[in-house]
């Protein structure tokens, strides 16, 4: 059994669940865990963020039920109004950052939701990814050679194509797969206790059906 995290790096309750994520991650250290990207902004939602009038709302509302902070450098980028999303370059980020570090993959999903919502900085910009790369310990040239890749758009591609196989409709999204079974244990926002309620129940039917058969 794996866990499976499928959330957008570009979406406010993603960065809302990260501190859930990291929690369950650390109750279950022998659990896999596959990161993977959905595409919350892509083609015609590739807009400036003013024309996303619901922003500072959600986020008030993401940081009261999460406790989720947003920094200075993100407060700018929404006052400005220009910046634009693109969860396709962003998934070429985690999908670098995570063939350099697959086993460190939810760290750093975290830490790029960080350096977005904090920091401020462009999930488009291979800077980014070699700061990044850097306060992680990792090789910083690898990971922006990964990222700007041409088979990195093929990597983000697929990402969107796990998600929607997995049946995803919004984020973050964390399931509990193993093999044909796919269950959901947190959908938008849950603590890491709900999850584990689920996780537990999800165990107890997965061993009693495999004692009947």
């Amino acid at each position: 059994m794996k866990l499976v995290y499928v959330f957008d790096a570009y979406c406010g309750w993603s960065h809302g669940f990260s501190a859930t994520l990291r929690e369950t991650v650390s109750r279950h250290p022998g659990l896999p865990v596959e990161v993977v990207s959905g595409g919350l902004f892509t083609g015609g939602r590739r807009v400036p963020i003013r024309e996303f009038g619901y922003v500072q709302g959600a986020n008030a509302q993401i940081a009261a039920q999460t406790g989720a902070t947003f920094g200075e450098g993100y407060e700018r980028l929404i006052a400005d109004g220009s910046f634009v999303m693109d969860s396709e370059a962003a998934a070429r980020g985690v999908a670098a950052l995570r063939r350099v570090a697959p086993d460190r993959a939810v760290e750093l999903a975290t830490a790029l939701q960080q350096a977005f919502y904090v920091d401020g900085l462009s999930l488009s910009d291979s800077a980014t990814y070699r700061k990044l790369a850097e306060q992680a310990g990792l090789d910083a040239d690898a990971v922006v050679a990964a990222f700007e890749s041409p088979e990195s758009a093929g990597t983000a591609a697929d990402d969107f194509r796990r998600a929607a196989e997995l049946g995803v409709t919004g984020f973050p999204t964390l399931l509990a797969v193993d093999g044909e079974h796919v269950v959901p244990l947190a959908l938008g926002h849950a603590t890491a206790d709900d999850v584990d309620r689920r996780l537990t129940a999800f165990e107890a039917t997965r061993t009693s059906s495999s004692h009947t058969h």
